[in-house]
């Protein structure tokens, strides 16, 4: 079955309980959960995974290219000034995986130093505003692309 890692950033791990009224009332336990599901309808197998320190995420995203996991990245508050974590998502694309850059509110209508991402322009596709189903999203888009 083919692996894809569902990578977060900081404060995601707050899911749930962090501004509700942007980032919605499910927790991360309910994306491992749905990840799963979502996953196992789609042929995929999915992991997931969060953390708050930068090197960790650089660590998960050398893992996955070395595993030949696809990935899905919320790189949170990284996605706008991470030069690391940009760098490391190349090596993901560079080998020919698919990476698809998630946000669960849409950074583009949100306060203006949210509006760049450094992680945009090497990732296969970007996910936005969608509150969770964006990985969902992301995941079947995964599906869509592998099966062409």
């Amino acid at each position: 079955m083919t692996q894809v890692l569902i990578l977060n950033g900081p404060n995601l791990g707050r899911l749930g309980v962090r501004e509700p009224e942007i980032y919605g009332h499910a927790s991360m336990a309910d994306l491992e959960r749905e990840g799963a599901r979502w996953g196992d309808d789609l042929g995929l197998s999915v992991g997931v995974c969060q953390t708050d320190d930068e090197s960790t995420l650089v660590g998960w995203l050398h893992e996955a290219v070395d595993a030949r996991a696809h990935v899905v990245l919320n790189p949170a508050a990284f996605t706008h000034y991470s030069y690391a974590l940009r760098d490391a998502a190349a090596q993901v694309t560079s080998a020919g995986l698919l990476l698809v850059e998630v946000h669960l509110s849409n950074p583009a209508s949100r306060e203006s130093f949210r509006h760049y991402s450094v992680v945009a322009g090497i990732a296969t596709g970007t996910v936005a505003g969608f509150g969770f189903d964006s990985y969902r999203l992301a995941l079947s888009a995964i599906a869509t692309k592998l099966s062409d």
